[in-house]
Order: structure tokens, then sequence, then C-alpha cells
């Protein structure tokens, strides 16, 4: 039997600017990681006191927060992953995902009363594999990336009920079997499955035959480089019913090292088209173009159906080269709204820690939680100290700065049309 509940919209958070965006702009659950024994160790990441503070602000909002601790550990990592896990106990996340089954019988020792999510390190691909861990006291099993649709579906008619289905739904898909990446270790000596993988598949490759050292030549080549490790980006956004319709309950979003902007940007798309498809399949059609234009904004490879309809060839699977394709441009995210113009000119001026380059006189975008985009006109840029200056172009620094809605927008004329959290992008061009 499939049920057709709501599924949970899951997303990443690499920083606690990130919680916040992805608290605000949709998610139900945001997943993030400590400062060790998670698999993105580059990430920005969070300390204990973030974490907590992250864990208070997901749950005054109502959104749940999983931590990650799904390195593959080894005899060295247990003392530490034993005293990471008392940690968590105290600071009450709502689930633990995890790879390793030593690290999943301490989390049943140390913190049983947390719920525990399999991790898709652990190469969850056949019902068996699900029921194993439900017997062991899992809650969740997140799916391989490598299972399809029908695979998934026929996973769900043969497990329990209670027993929850978690599956990637958009976000970077990894070229090793569901990221069990030795490459990383073996040229760098850095272990992608203990949070340190240096991405060696995004690297470019040549190829040398042993007679003849010093020539080399190319396995594949276009005008930007050789790639014959890289996979295109995972993008579901025009097949929420058969995801729904395979009986998954979580929609797990990829991507703890990306920006705010991004995170605002792919939360509130999907959150948009799970909301649409629920009230109407109607409605959720005729919003297509918007939900493709949206995800086009964000940082992305070329997107492909990965998976799920079926094992890909080279031309729906491998990307022929490592570059991102940027729509837009990150500015920073309202940290406060701290004064507004003269009645009726619909000025206000807000407090922001900036991340990229833009001018007094730009023309920029307000992006809001409930899917509007508001432009608007940068009035004036002042420091922190008060002085104005004609454009930001260091980055981190902390601004206020005057915006005024152009004629044309919804906004125009009103005052109230920013507030705390909204996103601030610019097109690239």
């Amino acid at each position: 039997m499939i049920r057709n509940r709501k599924p949970e919209l899951l997303v990443p958070a690499g920083s606690p600017e990130v919680l916040k965006t992805a608290v605000v702009f949709g998610a139900d659950a945001v997943y993030i990681g400590g400062e060790a024994f998670g698999l993105r160790a580059k990430a920005r990441n969070f300390s204990a006191q973030e974490m907590a503070d992250g864990i208070d602000f997901a749950h005054e909002h109502g959104v749940r927060v999983h931590v990650t601790v799904n390195i593959l550990a080894h005899n060295a990592d247990l003392k530490g992953a034993e005293e990471y896990l008392r940690e968590l106990k105290e600071l009450k996340p709502d689930a633990l995902i995890i790879a390793d089954p030593g690290i999943f019988t301490l989390a049943r020792e140390i913190c049983p009363e947390i719920d525990i999510h399999i991790s898709t390190q652990a190469n969850n691909t056949n019902y068996m594999t699900y029921d194993f861990w439900y017997r062991q006291g899992a809650k969740r099993v997140v799916s391989a990336r490598e299972l399809s649709l029908k695979e998934i579906k026929e996973i769900r008619e043969h497990i329990p009920e209670d027993m929850e289905i978690e599956s990637f739904i958009h976000g970077a898909m990894c070229i090793s079997y569901s990221g069990r990446c030795l490459l990383s270790s073996f040229l760098t000596g850095r272990d992608a499955n203990r949070g340190a993988c240096t991405h060696p598949c995004r690297w470019k490759y040549t190829l040398m035959e042993e007679t003849r050292p010093g020539e080399y030549m190319p396995v594949f080549e276009n005008d930007r480089g050789t790639f014959i490790f890289n996979s295109k980006d995972l993008c579901m956004i025009e097949h929420i019913p058969e995801m729904i319709n395979a009986g998954i309950d979580s929609f797990k979003i990829e991507g703890r090292m990306k920006t705010a902007l991004y995170v605002a940007t792919v939360a509130r798309t999907y959150r948009k088209a799970i909301d649409d498809y629920l009230e109407s399949e109607r409605k959720y059609q005729d919003n297509m173009d918007w939900y493709r234009h949206e995800i086009g904004q964000c940082t992305y490879r070329q997107f492909t159906t990965g998976f799920y309809f079926g094992k890909p060839d080279e031309n729906t699977q491998i990307y022929d080269n490592s570059t991102y394709v940027r729509e837009s441009v990150y500015l920073g995210m309202i940290e406060g709204v701290t004064g507004s113009g003269a009645e009726g000119s619909g000025r206000q001026t807000v407090s922001l820690r900036q991340k990229n380059k833009f001018c007094t006189g730009d023309e920029i975008e307000v992006m809001k939680p409930d899917g509007r985009d508001i432009r608007a006109k940068v009035v004036r840029i002042a420091d922190e100290e008060g002085n104005p200056q004609e454009s930001a172009p260091h980055a981190g620094q902390k601004l206020s700065v005057t915006l005024e809605p152009v004629e044309d927008t919804e906004a125009s004329g009103t005052s109230g049309f920013l507030s705390e959290y909204d996103i601030l992008r610019a097109s690239k061009a």
C-alpha cells in the first residue's frame, strides 16, 4: 500500500546563516554537521553553541534538525564519537544521520531517545536492508542514489508502515557508488569516507601511453578541458508526483557547502512545487515554467534525473565539464530592518553582511520566502559607522543599505516590503 501523506522537505545547512535561510524559505527539516564526524569537513559546519542556537531557532519555527554523524569510523574515531554523542544528547536534535554500525551502536546506548536515520553511505539498496535497520531501532533509511523509483516503490511495499524512506530530490551526484569513494584518499591522503573529500572527480585528466612519457592525450575534450568523472546535478522538480507515489517520506536536497542564495532558491521552489501538487495537480502543472525558471537561478552543473527512471547513459548522466552555471549573484541576507523613508516613499534601510560587490544605483532583486521577487534600487550604502560609500566591494563587510522598490512592482509606493531573512540577489549579467 502506497501512502499519500505530505512528504518532508529536508534542506541542507552548512552554517548558522544558511540554517536560518532554510527554515524561513520553506524547509520542514534541516540537516547540519558539527565540527567532526560528518562527511563535509570542508563545510563551515557548526560549533556546539551554534548548533544549540540553530536547534532552538528551528524548533521555534516548527522545523526539525537532523545532525550528521556519518563517517565510516576507524578505531581511533570511536572514543571521540562517544564523547560527541554525549554532547548531542544534551543538544536534543530530532535525529542523527549515521552510516557506521559501530557509531549506530554507540548512539543507541548513549542517546536512545533521538531518532536514528541510516545514511545513504550505508548502501541501502534493497528492502531486506531497510528491514534489518528497522529491527535494530532505526526510524528512517536514506535510499542509495542508484535506486530507481520502481525499486523504491517495491521497498515501500515490503517494509513496515512506520519505517520512513528518505531520498535525494536535488543536488550534486557522486560518481562513486552511494558516495563510497577511495579516489581522494588514494590521490591526496584525504579520506572521503571520513569527511575530507577533495573532489578529484571534478579534476581534469589526460591519458599517457607508457612508451611515450610526457605525451598527453585527451580522453574527451571540449573547450574547457577534459572531464571523465563528472556527473550532472540531480533535479526532480518536474517529477514530484512520481516521488510521492513511490512512497518516499522525505525529499532531501544535497548541498551542505552551498550558499544561502542556493538554499533559499531551491527550498522555496520545492516548497511551492510540493504544496501546489498536494493542492491540485493542475496547479502544479500550470506553475511548471516558474519552477524551472527559479531552479535555473541557483548554481548548478546541468540537470539529470539520475537513476530514478533506470540506469542513465553517458548522455544523461556524465557531464563534459566541471563549470557551474550561475544566473544570479548572492549579495547578502537581510539581518534586520533598521529604518524607513518618508511616508509613501517605499524606502527602507536594512543591515546585512555583504557577500558580493554591488553599487549605489544598481537594480537588484529581493527574494521573499512567499515566492515573490521584488525589484529594488540601491539608494544608499553606508559602513557600520554611517560613512556613505558608492560601492560594496569587500566580501564580509557589515553594511547599512537603503533600498527603494522600482515603480512597476507591486511594492511600489508602499512601506514594509523588506523583512529580516530576505535574500538579496543580482543578475549575473
